[in-house]
């Protein structure tokens, strides 16, 4: 065999496995240069820890869906738009509103008379095209002109709905949540380290509004100012009530204790007591629930099968051709 044969026999042979140990050292090579550092993957960590967030409509963040970086900005926009109609005197009570209402979405008073009036805007639109091919222009209008007026007023009644509810939700936190406050200031922490104990034990509305505060004051807000704050967002009468007490009771120079376990000990009294009012008023509930469904079954079960006897002892009447 001579060379060239030679040569082109091991070529053949060895020109896969080149071109593959090639390939693989292209591959590292790539992952190596665009692969980030040991260090700079637990910076990016502790950033993307630090910097957790919830995001609202106008969120324009480029890992995000299609939804979150093309329509989201341009819906945020037109929400913003629409809420520039909103009248401006309303605004202050609308911002109160959201506040005790958790701030939904993130929105803005601004924002939130936007929502409204593109739900009213999307309600009529849907009912006129729903409507016309039916009843005609005339009957289009006037029906998507009220729908558009209940879509309108529907989302108020929303917004009074979550206040209704995150305001329960506080008043049945607030017992238990001033209890373990007491016993940690009892127990010698500070009020600020029993503030994040209660915080750390559970996850409510009254919880995270407790926890906000304590931000606040961590961040150089007096604690008479973010205690003030946190009982306005919140909106809850027992509440404003412990907190006017414990800005008074600090200002004359008072125990802290004293007065957290005598407010803990008033709030459990009047939570028996709605618990108590509660149960007196099931039996006038049940009253309507009785006559308009149970009644009449049980006459019916009752005195059904007897009428025919009875119509033909009075008169011999006969009823449904009854014999």
């Amino acid at each position: 065999m001579d060379a060239g044969n030679i040569l082109t026999t091991y070529g053949s042979l060895w020109s896969p496995a080149v071109f593959a140990a090639l390939l693989a050292l292209a591959v590292g090579l790539a992952w190596m240069a665009l692969a980030p550092a040991t260090q700079a993957k637990r910076v990016d960590e502790r950033l993307s820890g630090y910097l957790d967030r919830t995001n609202t409509l106008g969120d324009t963040d480029v890992q995000g869906g299609l939804f979150r970086r093309v329509f989201g900005p341009l819906l945020a926009g037109l929400i913003h738009r629409l809420g520039r109609f909103a009248p401006r005197r309303s605004m202050e009570a609308t911002r109160l509103q959201l506040l005790q209402a958790g701030e939904p979405l993130g929105l803005s008073p601004i924002d939130w008379y936007g929502v409204r009036l593109l739900v009213a805007l999307a309600v009529a639109v849907v009912t006129f095209l729903v409507v016309m091919p039916l009843y005609g222009l005339t009957r289009a209008t006037t029906y998507a002109a009220l729908a558009g007026l209940t879509g309108f007023l529907l989302t108020a009644l929303f917004l009074r709905s979550a206040i209704s509810r995150r305001k329960h939700q506080i008043q049945r936190a607030l017992p238990d949540a001033l209890d373990m406050l007491t016993i940690g200031v009892e127990a010698g922490l500070a009020f600020e380290a029993a503030l994040l104990r209660v915080g750390e034990k559970w996850d409510n509305p009254l919880t995270r509004a407790l926890t906000r505060a304590l931000g606040e004051m961590r961040v150089g807000t007096p604690r008479d100012e973010a205690l003030r704050r946190m009982a306005e967002r919140c909106g809850v009468p027992d509440l404003n009530t412990f907190v006017a007490v414990l800005i008074q009771s600090s200002q004359l120079g008072m125990s802290i204790a004293q007065v957290l376990h005598a407010q803990a000990a008033e709030i459990r009294l009047k939570r028996r007591q709605r618990v108590e009012e509660v149960a007196r008023q099931a039996g006038v509930k049940m009253i309507f629930p009785l006559v308009l469904f149970i009644l009449p079954v049980l006459f019916i079960i009752g005195v059904g099968p007897a009428i025919p006897r009875i119509a033909r002892a009075l008169g011999g009447v006969q009823l449904g051709g009854l014999p």
